[in-house]
């Protein structure tokens, strides 16, 4: 069997310990440059989880937002900052007890979803390993974000 390895990365983000099969709806969530060399890998071993997704992107630093993104649909990922070839910062995604401004209600007649209105999306996480949202305006739950994330 012949094996095809991928290339470390120079400076940029590696998104490990993804829950398998999501890797794509991570990077969907993500404003990566188009001309980014991005790699892939789907449904490899895990002694933790048995099968996990791994994304790399080059030259691109997540901010705060985008781990809170990540976080809403891979709630184990570990985030690696690579500069220079040399891994300088690791972490595991958590999220905050309140997100704002990421995600938007999903009940059409919530107040925060008026053009009009001035109002902050804010959320209150009420469970963190699932992870389940509700809305600070219309106390709407949401256990599924991907429609929904700005």
């Amino acid at each position: 069997m012949r094996e095809l390895k991928i290339e470390a990365i120079r400076n940029g983000t590696v998104i490990d310990h993804i829950t398998a099969g999501t890797a794509l709806k991570v990077l969907s969530i993500l404003e990566v440059d188009p001309e980014a060399t991005i790699s892939l890998a789907m449904n490899v071993s895990s002694r933790k989880y048995g099968k996990k997704d791994i994304l790399k992107i080059e030259n691109m630093e997540l901010n705060e937002d985008d781990v809170d993104r990540i976080a809403l649909i891979a709630p184990h990922a570990t985030i690696n900052i690579i500069r220079g070839g040399e891994k300088v910062k690791k972490f595991k995604v958590e999220l905050p007890d309140t997100i704002k401004g990421i995600v938007r209600c999903m009940n059409p007649g919530c107040i925060s979803n008026v053009s009009n209105e001035p109002v902050e999306r804010v959320f209150y996480v009420i469970d963190k390993k699932t992870p389940i949202l509700k809305c600070k305006y219309c106390g709407r739950e949401m256990s599924e974000f991907l429609d929904y994330i700005l």
